[in-house]
């Protein structure tokens, strides 16, 4: 049955009910053909499942007891709940790259057209007319899609960013308008939020509300209004205090609370984080409940240091292991959980100043990557971690939360592979997931995925049928909420500061920034690009002291052929860091302009059984498959709602060739793109990007299964069916359409004779 919004006035019994269940368990897919990594895959978890049976892994109260023993401690690993973390007067361990306050880097060229294509499109409209929005229970309405009450919280937490990145007046209205009215209903007691029964009150919903919060707050800096705001925080700091000193109330789960407590304890870095920025930016004397509060959300958080520290780490296709095992794992293994752990060691180190969760965190980041990543830049996970088939989906909202934690992972550990990873997972997998002017968007994209439409079977773990189709709500309504926050958040972090004297450009882009370094001197630098689909970056730099400018070098970049000017002087070669890729320049006071240009090859990444994707920079290329489009009113959402008549649900169905093996050794990259022309808008609509990667080609025999394309056929059973032809491969955001992880044959003259 389709979704309709979750009603106060529902019958709703003691029990949490969450939306996965209000729109039952989709059977799950079993091909019988198991996808592997090339890589030892051995799992040594099987102790002791059979204390979880099959219980349900969304409700917490339905796991016998000794389940939950067993559950709490393995999350809870070798945390000690008596440890000191944080005196109260003592400070956090610094960033590594500090970032900017919102509203310091406005977007240009075709970052900026995205940002404002999501604000022309659903992003920028859902407050308009979509329900969970509109008429959300934090804004005085009776909707919601779950007891968690974090639609308008995920809505929040994106829209603030897009609506000052742009500094969009209708979009800012809309966010301080929403802020106003959730302070200006604080509970008595300083609870945020809709809920009236203690036993119903959960923090999770208040984490991504106070991201929102901080991110206006620095927006609106001096202000009144931020005044308030950071008063209402501490009012709820002071709440949370009292709570979590009466045995975790409001975190941890006692008989009778009507809330799932798994949410907030893998997610708990979020508002760690958050909590970290309280007390360093405006502390108001109140730096012991922080601090306590903080060290309490540590103590019982769910232990990602310990679970990627297991050398039992899941590793296999976890459609091989017994259920009872993965439902007891199942807050590790929940994908948009684990997008937002990965962020999880970092913060609580800036607390507990343990270094060895710089290690923890590396690896659980190289784990996840390795055993359950996409070639896009995500991570496969169709609601469960899913091995590496490119049969199963990503989810959009572990996309743009792999990216925010990739970001400030960058900003507080200083590895270089993080700024790829988020600029990858920028690049590649949210643009994909979007029709080109984001109004509709999927919730879970394929690898390869030559067809979108109504599946005959789901081959997913818990995704509906229509789960890959790009639409206004095509399965769970999480992403519609959440999705906003990819590339408003990945713009604010795309500049940072460096020590007392320094700015850096961390995430590449077109983009502008005015700000203010930490010993005092003004900068305004421009950086006109096409990147990342060309690679000359053109610094206009304005400064009213010397200063410190550092440009990152993308670890696939050709180091010795990569060159940097500085006022019109002969290049010379970039210099990074080994460890940041950062490399650093003394710029003078006055004017000065920067010529940086990158040097990039193709690359071949070998994926698992026998399959290859294709990079050249931070682009992944596809077999851009054409489409025939149809669109139809939006089925999942109430009739008479007053939806926009742009707001459909889109069937794409293949009309080109899709079945295809290509020869490796035949990759040729053609760009008509120039580093000063203006790029096609939007750059993310099929054919539009100027750069493609030519390859030789033949079809082969590969067909859909329950209307989708099954695994590609192995090694050995790759037999052209017709001659050779050149293809050409196109940006994976754009296309789509696609087939990403292609299966390899050798088309060469020698070989085609033989």
């Amino acid at each position: 049955m389709g979704y309709r919004p979750w009603k106060i006035g529902a019958a709703v019994s003691g029990v949490v009910v969450l939306f996965y269940c209000l729109l039952g368990y989709r059977d799950r897919y079993d091909s019988g053909f198991h996808y592997v990594h090339t890589m030892s895959t051995g799992s040594g978890l099987a102790d002791d499942t059979s204390l979880c049976g099959t219980a349900d892994p969304y409700q917490w109260e339905s796991f016998p007891p000794s389940c939950k023993s067993r559950m709490k401690t393995v999350a809870e690993g070798d945390h000690n709940d008596n440890e000191v973390v944080l005196s109260g007067n003592q400070s956090l361990l610094p960033f590594t790259f500090e970032p900017l306050p919102l509203g310091s880097i406005r977007p240009l060229g075709w970052l900026r057209d995205q940002l404002q294509l999501m604000a022309d499109g659903l992003p920028g409209h859902e407050r308009d007319f979509y329900l969970l929005v509109k008429d959300n229970r934090w804004l005085g309405g009776d909707s919601e899609y779950s007891p968690l009450n974090e639609a308008f919280p995920y809505w929040f937490n994106g829209l603030v960013p897009l609506a000052y990145g742009l500094n969009d007046q209708r979009l800012k209205a809309q966010v301080l308008g929403a802020a106003d009215y959730v302070i200006s209903h604080q509970q008595h007691d300083g609870w945020l939020g809709p809920e009236t029964d203690v036993k119903s009150r959960n923090f999770w919903g208040r984490y991504p509300v106070f991201l929102g919060l901080i991110q206006l707050v620095e927006a609106d800096q001096g202000t009144t209004h931020a005044g308030t705001i950071v008063t209402a925080m501490h009012r709820f700091v002071n709440l949370m205090h009292s709570m979590l000193s009466n045995d975790y109330q409001g975190y941890v789960w006692h008989p009778g609370d009507t809330f799932d407590e798994q949410w907030g304890r893998s997610r708990v870095a979020d508002m760690v984080l958050a909590l970290q920025w309280l007390y360093e930016k405006y502390p108001e004397g109140n730096e012991r409940n922080i601090s306590a509060c903080m060290q309490r959300l540590y103590e019982q958080a769910y232990d990602w240091s310990y679970w990627y520290s297991r050398e039992d780490y899941i590793k296999p296709d976890l459609d091989t292991l017994p259920v009872e095992l993965t439902n007891s794992l199942f807050p590790y293994i929940h994908v948009v959980n684990a997008g937002q752990g990965l962020k999880s060691g970092a913060v609580f180190r800036r607390l507990t100043k343990n270094d060895e969760l710089l290690h923890s965190t590396r690896k659980g980041v190289n784990l996840t990557f390795t055993y359950h990543g996409t070639p896009s830049g995500s991570i496969v996970g169709d609601e469960r971690l899913s091995g590496l088939s490119p049969v199963r989906g990503t989810e959009l909202c572990a996309v743009v939360e792999i990216m925010f934690s990739m970001s400030y992972l960058y900003q507080t550990m200083g590895d270089n592979d993080f700024a790829d990873k988020c600029e990858r997972a920028a690049f590649n997998a949210l643009p994909v997931m979007a029709t080109a002017d984001w109004w509709a968007h999927q919730y879970v994209a394929q690898t390869n995925q030559p067809i979108s439409h109504e599946l005959s079977k789901s081959p997913f773990w818990n995704v509906n049928n229509l789960g890959q189709t790009y639409g206004l709500e095509p399965n769970y309504p999480c992403c519609t909420v959440n999705h906003p926050q990819g590339y408003p958040k990945f713009l604010s972090a795309s500049f940072v500061r460096v020590g007392d004297s320094g700015l850096a450009h961390a995430l590449l882009g077109p983009s502008e920034i005015r700000a203010t370094t930490s010993v005092g001197a003004r900068v305004h630098i421009i950086c006109e690009t096409n990147y990342p689909f060309n690679y000359v970056l053109y610094y206009t730099i304005e400064a009213d002291k010397d200063f410190a400018f550092s440009i990152r070098v993308p670890s696939w970049a050709i180091r010795n052929k990569s060159t940097i000017s500085i006022n019109g002087a002969t290049p010379f070669t970039v210099s990074p860091d080994l460890h940041t890729g950062m490399h650093i320049m003394d710029i003078p006071a006055g004017n000065t302009i920067v010529i940086y240009e990158l040097a990039a090859d193709i690359r071949v990444d070998n994926r698992a059984n026998d399959t290859v994707a294709v990079y050249h920079g931070a682009l992944q290329y596809a077999v851009s498959v054409a489409g025939r489009y149809s669109a139809r009113p939006p089925q999942n959402y109430p009739e008479g709602s007053g939806a926009p008549p742009e707001a459909r649900d889109w069937t794409i169905t293949p009309n080109s060739t899709w079945a295809v093996a290509i020869d490796p050794s035949s990759l040729q990259f053609v760009s008509n793109s120039s580093h000063n022309e203006q790029l096609p808008n939007p750059v993310f609509a099929e054919n539009a990007p100027p750069v493609a990667i030519s390859a030789l080609a033949c079809e082969i025999e590969w067909d859909l299964m329950d209307g989708y394309a099954a695994n590609p056929p192995k090694a050995g059973q790759r037999n052209c069916t017709g001659q050779p032809f050149t293809i050409m491969m196109k940006p994976y955001g754009a296309a789509k359409l696609h087939m990403a992880e292609l299966p390899t044959v050798d088309l060469s003259p020698k070989h085609r004779r033989a």
